[in-house]
Formats: C-alpha cells, structure tokens, sequence
C-alpha cells in the first residue's frame, strides 16, 4: 500500500465509536516497533512526527522510511506533522509526501488563528490530505513548544464551531485540559466542554497530550467524538528507559542491535496497550 490520507480514516473512526491513535517516532527503530505492532493488531496506523524530528532526521529519510513501511503493510498508514507554524514547512512536507499535517496557529488572536489556518487548509486540499488545526492552548512541552499551566487555555464551544467552519479543515484538536508530556497528577479533562464542542463541531476530534490518561478517561473521550489520539512521551521513554536498563546489566556492550532489540519490544508493548484503549485494533 502506499501512504494514504487520514481524512477518510478518522471519519470511519468517528462514525464507529474509535479512535486512530497517533505515534511520534524519533528513529527508525521506534517507527519499526510501530508499524509492527499495528500490523499484529491489524489497526489503522498514523505515524507522527514533530518539526524537531524533521529536522533531525531530515526530511527526505522521513518520507521515505514511511513510504516503505507502508508499502510493506497490510494496513492503512498516515504520515502526519504536528505542530507546525512554519508554513515553508507545511510546503515542503506536503510536496515531499506527507499524507495529514497540523497547522498550529493557536498562539495567534482568533480572527488571525482561522486566517493562517485557512491558508494552509485551501493549500492542502490540492494535496487531499488532512488538515488538523488547534483553538485555545494545550498546556506542557513537545519540541520547543512550552506552555507552562497558567497559559493553557481551554477552547470555547462557539468559537470551535465557528472556526471549523470558516477554515475547512479536516480535523480538530480543542484544548479541553489535557497536556503534552506526562501528568504530575490526575489529567483534568473538562468532559462537559468537549461534549459540548463534539456537539457543534461535526469533523473528527484530536486529543493532543495522550500519555499517562486512565483508560476511562480514554474511552470517555472517544465516546464524544474524540477520533484521533496523540502519543509521544510514553514511547519515547520505554525506548530511552530500556536502553539505560540494558547498559545497567550489559556495560560493556557496544553493538547497537543488542540494545535496540529490546527497546523495540518496550516501545511495542506500550503502542499495543494504546490501541486497546483507543478501540481500533481490528479495524484496519
């Protein structure tokens, strides 16, 4: 298969009470243990990088590791940037490949918010992909993102209706109390705010901040339209966490594949455990 958009694929997820769960990688072995386990699940995949990881990797080897992995699948698989504000970005990453992006205008006033966003959305439409945006501001830091927790800002219900409306985009990602990173505490969803915007707003919902929410609080926010789901910090820590572990017990070791083996499986068991939660294993 090749790389395909995820517009059709969240709506699907929407309209059955499941969510496309969407994991950043920053190696190639994360993105492998990735594609594995939605394989062995036979779920629906979105592959998610952030500007700092294409700058990292490099545009062109992101792609085209995507590429591959999908046309060695037997699942639908997305490749979708998040976060982005450069727009000389977006670009490039929709000519070099990329099946959905974010454009995050969230930092702007309103009235500027739905002019950026309806740009890059009028531009990706020529590209048929997905075009997610963000209305307030989810607090914690991804990249050189930080919101520290007194700037996080919930999305208004009425202003999400009518900025979905004017931009066109495909997807949307309200800020309803989650955060990026993990949680000193318990996650403080505003379930009744994002019931009333799942009401107003009929394209498929974006939880950004996904790692270390309870299942319940998972499933709850499915169940009021929430169709994709943002996983980061979880992963990358198994995979960092289990290096460190492996030089623990083997110092003087100095082959990469013995150590990357199992920071594979740690990366593996954490995505399995996502899709459980999100509700779309099988539903490739």
């Amino acid at each position: 298969m090749e790389l395909v958009s995820s517009v059709s694929m969240l709506n699907e997820a929407r309209k059955n009470g499941y969510a496309v769960v969407a994991f950043n990688f920053h190696t190639l072995e994360m993105m492998q243990a990735v594609v594995e386990a939605a394989e062995e699940c036979r779920s629906p995949l979105i592959l998610q990088t952030t500007v700092g990881t294409v700058k990292h990797l490099g545009l062109d080897y992101v792609v085209s590791a995507a590429k591959t992995a999908a046309q060695n699948a037997r699942i639908p698989i997305a490749l979708h940037l998040d976060h982005c504000h450069d727009f000389d970005l977006i670009v490039r990453c929709l000519r070099a490949g990329y099946t959905s992006i974010m454009i995050d205008a969230s930092m702007h006033p309103f009235q500027e918010n739905i002019q950026r966003t309806k740009w890059v959305a009028d531009i990706a439409k020529i590209f048929q992909v997905n075009v997610e945006a963000e209305l307030g501001k989810v607090g914690g830091v991804e990249d050189d993102l930080v919101v520290k927790d007194e700037d996080a800002l919930l999305a208004n219900p009425a202003e999400c209706e009518e900025f979905v409306k004017q931009t066109g985009i495909t997807s949307f990602a309200p800020a309803i109390g989650t955060a990026h990173g993990l949680y000193k505490g318990e996650p403080k969803i505003d379930f009744p705010r994002l019931e009333e915007i799942s009401r107003r707003v009929d394209v498929p919902l974006v939880l950004h901040g996904g790692s270390g929410i309870p299942v319940q609080q998972i499933k709850q926010c499915v169940s009021l339209g929430v169709a994709k789901i943002n996983v980061a910090t979880e992963l990358k820590n198994a995979f960092s966490e289990s290096i460190k572990d492996f030089f623990a017990q083997n110092p003087t070791e100095f082959d990469p594949r013995k150590y990357l083996i199992p920071a594979k499986e740690a990366v593996k068991k954490i995505v399995i455990q996502k899709m459980e939660m999100a509700g779309c294993i099988g539903r490739a």
